[in-house]
């Protein structure tokens, strides 16, 4: 098969163009990758705001979480 080449394309440009599609598409394939990720993100947030504000202002599940550190440890 007799390959063609209409425009008149050198090997460097030939191979520049290539590098520079092979480029755009993992770009492309991080782009869908981050819209998906904002996307479920997005998606927590509007459930979020569904909630009751009651729901927002629960004391934590776990009982020793919110207990805090004596100040005294330090010793100057």
């Amino acid at each position: 098969m007799v390959e063609h080449d209409y425009i008149q394309e050198t090997p460097t440009a030939r191979l520049r163009n290539w590098v520079l599609s092979e480029m755009m598409r993992g770009a492309g394939y991080a782009l869908v990758f981050l819209l998906a990720i904002g996307v479920f993100f997005a998606i927590i947030w509007g459930i979020g705001q569904l909630l009751p504000a009651e729901s927002k202002n629960a004391p934590p599940p776990m009982p020793y979480s919110a207990l805090e550190a004596p100040l005294d440890w330090v010793t100057v």
